[in-house]
């Protein structure tokens, strides 16, 4: 296991269980041995946009996810 892994595990250890255990879905999907979750109905179409976004080359600048994680406090 890498440094980096070990503190992301780490720090995912001190969340609440219900957020360890999203964390832990998505990173056994990324790992090839979970299965993606079903999208909500009610988010689909923003799901598809995104990806419609990210297949055109549209990403979000440095400074608007810089922007963004300001309102989050981050």
């Amino acid at each position: 296991m890498t440094n980096l892994l070990r503190q992301a595990v780490e720090a995912v250890s001190r969340l609440p269980p219900e957020s360890q255990e999203k964390i832990a879905r998505v990173m056994l999907t990324l790992a090839g041995e979970g299965e993606a979750e079903d999208i909500d109905p009610d988010h689909l179409a923003d799901v598809m946009e995104g990806l419609a976004q990210a297949h055109r080359g549209e990403f979000a600048t440095d400074a608007e996810i810089a922007a963004a994680f300001r309102l989050f406090g981050a």
